[in-house]
């Protein structure tokens, strides 16, 4: 082990709609950073408002990194994931740049934090085409009995996580071995935090913001470049209603939206979740201008 401290990695996390992009847009200019997204759809071409992606405008020539990697079609995993965040905030550290990770996706921003060893697990398309097929609760059943301890430790609602730990458990690797860490950075994190009822305007807010810039017209134009509505489905949030309404599944505008809130607000409630687990995340204090806090914070440590 090597006596040399950690190279040093800023970590501002949040709920969706918390305003955590622009904070670390502002973040990365005052210290002259560049950021690293942490989100799972951004990486991912062509969902654009549905993913929240910053305009080239809003990220005022701040260069970001880890978005528009993939094509919507490709599998991407979280080992691949890690293997390009790690390259990226290496070089810019390299550069005498602060790397900033910023987003919402517990698992990647937990993957770099605690430095998981991730062994490459391709894609087992005969499984995923059979376990598809399962609902929920029977993908669910299924992991219990084949790694109980991914079955305690994933999200139960996400079938596309569920579907990628069956196929790991299928190599015969478990959680455990797959959960090793090595921790490569120094970091600080940075979260934010809004009221109950803050929080849901924000996300309403956004939400209208969104649909009239025309995000019901980005996912029709993913079906139109032969995108299956199954892919979709499984993109979760935005993309899963706004196709299902496509689809005349949902009635009215009216409804997609309001059903569409309520999902955002318990897929906020569960990234919440996720992050209060990390005690050493320090909440910024958004009764105030919190930007001077982070700051102030961010100063601190890298003096430290």
């Amino acid at each position: 082990m090597s006596d040399q401290p950690l190279p040093k990695l800023a970590v501002l996390l949040g709920t969706n709609a918390s305003g955590k992009s622009e904070l670390g847009i502002r973040l990365a200019r005052h210290f002259g950073g560049e950021i690293i997204s942490a989100d799972s759809r951004q990486i991912y071409r062509g969902l654009d408002l549905g993913s929240g992606k910053v305009t080239p405008a809003q990220a005022e020539n701040v260069p970001h990194h880890l978005i528009d990697v993939a094509e919507v079609t490709d599998f991407y995993s979280l080992a691949e994931y890690q293997r390009a965040a790690y390259h990226a905030i290496d070089a810019i550290a390299a550069a005498g740049k602060m790397p900033l990770l910023v987003g919402g996706t517990g698992l990647y921003i937990s993957a770099l934090v605690e430095g998981y060893e991730l062994a490459e697990v391709p894609p087992n398309e005969p499984l995923r085409a059979e376990l598809e097929n399962l609902s929920l609760p029977q993908l669910v059943e299924r992991l219990e009995k084949t790694d109980p301890e991914a079955a305690r430790r994933i999200d139960r609602k996400n079938s596309r996580r569920l579907i990628r730990a069956l196929e790991i458990a299928a190599t015969g690797r478990t959680y455990a071995a797959m959960r090793r860490r090595l921790p490569r950075y120094d970091c600080l994190q940075l979260g934010l935090c809004w009221p109950k009822e803050v929080l849901e305007k924000r996300i309403e807010k956004r939400l209208q913001d969104r649909l009239a810039a025309g995000m019901i017209e980005e996912v029709a134009g993913l079906r139109r470049r032969g995108v299956s509505d199954i892919r979709l489905e499984k993109l979760g949030l935005e993309y899963r209603y706004i196709t299902r309404y496509l689809r005349g599944e949902v009635r009215s505008l009216a409804e997609m939206q309001g059903l569409l809130t309520i999902a955002i607000r318990q897929f906020a409630k569960d990234q919440l979740t996720w992050f209060k687990r990390d005690h050493r995340i320090i909440w910024l204090d958004t009764t105030k201008d919190y930007f001077p806090e982070a700051c102030e914070r961010i100063q601190a440590w890298r003096n430290a």
